[in-house]
């Protein structure tokens, strides 16, 4: 087929990111494939997609008879694994993970610098005009436990080491080692690894074994000195555990940009926990990560228009993309 002829294909590109030049490059990605951008659609694009880039709601599926691939804006899947999409065995789904893993990486490692040097206490005496000089920890030398070696978790490793922190890590495949990790678990192994951590940071994806992971049991076997930082999905953590063992000084405290309800609402107590830092699930808010995002999504397009296999495809089972 001479470039730029029709194919008959339809990719449907749905609450996209992106300008009219990202979309110039996905249609220069496929050529002869009829690419049509839209925020509002509607019936017939469903009934007509060969592809789609957005998510799809469990009705939408059903009327999406053509469909193959369906990708997605955002790193993880959690929230378009439906029974339907499931059952959709014929429809490639992929994601935009490793978008947001930089940002991610240093959301992380900010909380971490601002809970261990206790920031809001400088920032107090700031406003009150206060010079207020004290000791305080650091991060070298403190042992660190991340939870989800994926792009976010493996970029974490990195900085942690050239914070001079012991760093462990913990995957599904413990046999796959990462750099700067000095020693990896086992998902069996979570409440070992916490027992060593003075931060424990949550980077794995939700997943029906992920979800509530860290509970009470494994809160309990941490340091009294340790805290919790969560850049992940707010249900991987039992959220009343956690708060309980935070009020009652069980662990001295978290850093938490994601939530088990979001936004978070204003009666929250998380918002007055001593030791506490929220911010609103905005990590990886940045113009770099949408620009990768569409890097991802323009070269799937161009995998998916001349046949080769995509990246980022998600194992339904798993409930992520490896």
């Amino acid at each position: 087929m001479p470039p730029g002829e029709p194919d008959g294909r339809l990719l449907v590109v749905a609450q996209a990111p992106m300008g009219e030049e990202d979309l110039g490059r996905v249609r220069a990605a496929a050529p002869g494939v009829e690419v049509v951008a839209t925020t509002t659609p509607g019936r017939d694009l469903l009934a007509r997609a060969d592809a789609w880039a957005g998510h799809l709601d469990p009705d939408d599926l059903a009327l999406a008879g053509r469909l193959r691939w369906n990708h997605l804006w955002t790193a993880g899947a959690d929230a378009d694994l439906s029974p339907r999409s499931l059952a959709a065995e014929d429809v490639v789904l992929t994601t935009s993970a490793g978008n947001g893993a930089v940002p991610l990486a240093e959301h992380a490692l900010m909380l971490m610098l601002v809970l261990d040097r206790d920031l809001p206490r400088w920032l107090d005496a700031q406003r009150a005009h206060t010079w207020e000089r004290r000791r305080h920890p650091e991060l070298a030398g403190q042992t660190v436990g991340i939870v989800g070696m994926g792009a976010a978790g493996r970029d974490l490793a990195l900085k942690c080491a050239a914070f001079h922190m012991r760093v462990l890590g913990l995957r599904s495949r413990p046999d796959r080692p990462a750099d700067g990790v000095e020693r990896m678990y086992g998902p069996g192994d979570l409440a070992a690894m916490a027992a060593e951590c003075d931060y424990l940071v949550l980077a794995a994806p939700l997943t029906e074994e992920t979800r509530g992971m860290v509970d009470a049991d494994v809160l309990a076997v941490m340091r009294p000195t340790a805290r919790v930082v969560n850049i992940s999905r707010g249900e991987v953590v039992d959220d009343a555990a956690l708060l309980e063992a935070v009020t009652s000084g069980r662990i001295a405290g978290a850093g938490l940009d994601a939530h088990a309800v979001e936004p978070l609402p204003e009666d929250s107590p998380w918002w007055d926990v001593p030791g506490v830092v929220v911010t609103p699930h905005n990590a990886a808010t940045t113009p770099q990560t949408l620009a990768r995002a569409v890097d991802i999504f323009v070269d799937n397009v161009a995998r998916w228009a001349q046949g080769r296999p995509l990246v980022n495809v998600v194992d339904k089972r798993s409930g992520y993309a490896p």
